[in-house]
């Protein structure tokens, strides 16, 4: 009788923890389609309203939280490192905590589903403790957005 509630329990925890990852990030692996003249990804809404999928970062996976308020791609010092992004120049950037210094560097390749960037301007934050990336605008700017509902369109036009 322990053991089997045990594995339960155990069963439970597995079942639960799935169920509150897939309410931060609902796009694990983004809706996304190809066409003569596009490619588009389809994300939605998580339950706090924001628009959070997983994609890469020079091949490796990574959490994007979008952010149209945000001037670059920011990644999390510790983040940068696992995915061997230099630091660059250091410069001051304002954030919703005040100001802080931050580092310049440029992403490879950056996708979301069939959506892919080069060269990709961003910011290595070493104030950052969650493990999100916010895909700000040096991103952003490079495709069409639409929102509707509790939908959000990607669309990357050849």
């Amino acid at each position: 009788m322990a053991i089997a509630f045990i594995i339960a329990l155990g069963l439970m925890t597995v079942f639960f923890a799935d169920v509150e990852s897939r309410q931060y990030n609902p796009n694990p692996s983004p809706d996304s389609t190809i066409s003569d003249t596009h490619a588009q990804v389809n994300l939605k809404r998580n339950r706090q309203g924001h628009y959070v999928a997983t994609g890469l970062i020079n091949r490796k996976s990574a959490d994007f939280l979008l952010d149209t308020g945000a001037t670059d791609v920011v990644i999390p010092m510790d983040l940068a490192d696992h995915l061997n992004l230099r630091r660059g120049q250091p410069g001051r950037a304002m954030t919703a905590n005040g100001p802080v210094t931050v580092y310049s560097t440029s992403i490879d390749e950056l996708s979301i589903g069939d959506i892919k960037l080069y060269n990709v301007p961003a910011s290595i934050n070493p104030g950052m403790s969650d493990q999100a990336i916010l895909l700000g605008m040096s991103a952003l700017r490079q495709i069409e957005f639409v929102q509707r509902g509790d939908s959000l369109t990607l669309r990357q036009l050849y």
